[in-house]
């Protein structure tokens, strides 16, 4: 079958994108003014926030999995601040979240008229972005690093060391099964775009503000959940299939990791509809499998789901909605529940969520 030849592509320089967010005009500072909520939710968040110190006081995980717009939304400095202060143990999201947090970092900016871009054969073909985020997962598969760390590792150092030729040739040869496709990657990416060997320079003027930046350097987890096609990483000539999936697969056996010690624990999905079920569920069953052979417990854990979508009224506690309930169709909650433990459902804009939770936690 044919394919689209994306070689003949002309990218377009970020400078030349008309942004429409600027993160020094939308960040929110997680010491800043809470927003008010009702006294329902407001119970709701504190119970949250009880859980999560239950949690942390016996050292069971507090994961949060997100979608782009919490990014968007400015609150990259609230979720570090979770992370500093150790309230959050791992963090997850997709493809859109890291590129989002990635841009803000480099360039200060993010964000584009998707319909007027389109229309000109300019959406999401962006040099840098699709450049280097495809050059540093490849590269971070070369050192042992999944997609999240790769992105954050190349933040950290500001750039990124591209081996000669012959290293990769010798790493090759050398290197275990596992390994070998990671340095391949990278061989055919350098060789089909003439990239010098050596140190990449990649100044990030924001690096203070990503959450992947944040996470490598306190060692937490920041694992990336992408869909193949979805991310405009995947309209880059060097965008790298082996790669991507090599440094996805890594990040989700990282998360179902962390998932495998949530006996305790607490996820916390915020404005994820889709990605973040979906992969709780099969990371669940995987953690369950083994847990079911070894005799271990993985039942007790509270799961809290953050979103603006109406919930219909409909109380998870007392079961599942029937078919004829607009709530049965809200999938996010419907595949948390049927996971077990405890589920809260709290619909709410995910600043005033993420500030009053950060607020209860510190009181």
């Amino acid at each position: 079958m044919s394919q689209f030849n994306r070689q003949k592509l002309h990218t377009f320089p970020l400078s030349e994108r008309k942004h429409k967010l600027d993160f020094s005009q939308i960040a929110v500072s997680p010491d800043g003014t809470v927003p008010a909520v009702t006294l329902d939710v407001a119970a709701q968040i504190a119970l949250t926030a009880e859980h999560i110190r239950a949690a942390r006081a016996c050292g069971r995980p507090v994961m949060l999995t997100y979608g782009a717009h919490l990014i968007k939304n400015g609150m990259s400095p609230v979720i570090i601040r979770l992370m500093e202060d150790g309230y959050v143990t791992h963090a997850a999201t997709n493809g859109a979240g890291s590129i989002h947090d990635w841009e803000f970092a480099y360039f200060g900016k993010s964000t584009e008229d998707v319909r007027a871009n389109v229309a000109e054969g300019k959406f999401g073909i962006w040099e840098e972005t699709g450049k280097y985020i495809n050059l540093a997962v490849a590269v971070g598969g070369t050192q042992g690093l999944g997609y999240g760390a790769s992105i954050g590792k190349m933040i950290a150092d500001d750039g990124l060391y591209i081996p000669s030729i012959d290293e990769l040739r010798q790493s090759i040869a050398s290197a275990t099964d596992e390994k070998i496709g990671a340095f391949a990657d990278l061989v055919y990416m350098v060789t089909t775009f003439n990239i010098p060997a050596g140190r990449m320079e990649i100044k990030h003027i924001n690096k203070g503000n990503s959450v992947q930046y944040a996470a490598y350097q306190m060692g937490i987890p920041f694992t990336v959940h992408p869909g193949i096609g979805y991310d405009i990483i995947y309209t880059h000539p060097m965008n790298c299939g082996g790669a991507i999936g090599r440094g996805s697969v890594w990040d989700f056996l990282t998360f179902t990791d962390s998932v495998s010690k949530l006996q305790g624990g607490v996820h916390l999905s915020v404005g994820s509809a889709i990605m973040a079920p979906m992969i709780f569920e099969k990371a669940l069953s995987m953690a369950k499998n083994v847990a079911l052979q070894t005799g271990e417990a993985l039942d007790d854990y509270y799961l809290v789901i953050n979103d603006i979508q109406d919930g219909g009224g409909w109380n998870w506690n007392n079961g599942e909605p029937p078919m004829d309930n607009p709530a049965y169709y809200l999938r996010f909650c419907k595949s948390f529940y049927r996971m077990g433990g405890e589920l809260d459902y709290i619909c709410l804009d995910n600043r005033a969520f993420l500030m009053n939770l950060y607020n209860a936690l510190r009181k």
